[in-house]
């Protein structure tokens, strides 16, 4: 039952820059859950291009409604960010405010769902601490930050012409990051059919 399960994986990352390092590890890590039997949606460069995220305002654009949408659907979440000035991007930081939607929801935020965490920079200082404030802010939203973070010091040439990993290295790592969310949200789903056959048998 658990590999016919295919758990929707969700990456939102990236930047304004088609091509950027940190798209191309998002999209690379989406490549291994899909290899691992996942379905996959991307959010990177302008979906992410919202709105200043506003609570007091109940007017969402399309994109930021397709966002919410698709988050509420998902099994397991990929989070890739450029280190800017030592944390995570702007753009980034205002597209995940908007979770705050999902507050009311039944599972509120990122509720019972595994998010893997990639930070891309140049230079291996600010890696360490852009992983650190995404994990920071996967807590708050009640997430489950898989036990390993990918940290990419883009400095030199670490992705091809083609998308691919330049390094085995960063490939193996995406790749264990990857199959870390697939393998939660399959275990996850499992636990909650359990759940269920459990409280319709105590009900009879």
């Amino acid at each position: 039952m658990a590999a016919k399960f295919r758990p929707l994986i969700v990456g939102i990352g990236g930047t304004t820059r088609a091509g950027s390092s940190s798209e191309k590890a998002l999209r690379c890590a989406l490549a291994f859950a899909e290899a691992a039997g996942a379905e996959t949606e991307l959010f990177a460069g302008p979906h992410l291009n919202l709105p200043m995220y506003a609570p007091e305002s109940v007017a969402r654009t399309p994109e930021a409604e397709r966002l919410i949408a698709t988050l509420r659907r998902t099994h397991g979440v990929i989070l890739c960010s450029p280190g800017y000035h030592g944390s995570i991007s702007g753009m980034l930081k205002n597209a995940l405010d908007y979770i705050e939607d999902m507050r009311d929801d039944p599972l509120p935020y990122l509720d019972g769902r595994a998010v893997g965490l990639i930070a891309c920079a140049n230079g291996w200082q600010a890696t360490g601490s852009t992983l650190m404030a995404l994990r920071s802010i996967v807590h708050a939203l009640r997430g489950w930050p898989t036990p390993l973070g990918v940290a990419i010091n883009s400095t030199g040439k670490v992705f091809d012409d083609s998308g691919a990993p330049a390094e085995k290295a960063i490939a193996q790592q995406l790749k264990i990051l990857a199959e870390q969310v697939v393998d939660f949200a399959r275990m996850r789903s499992l636990h909650d059919a359990a759940k269920k056959s459990g409280l319709r048998a105590r009900s009879k």
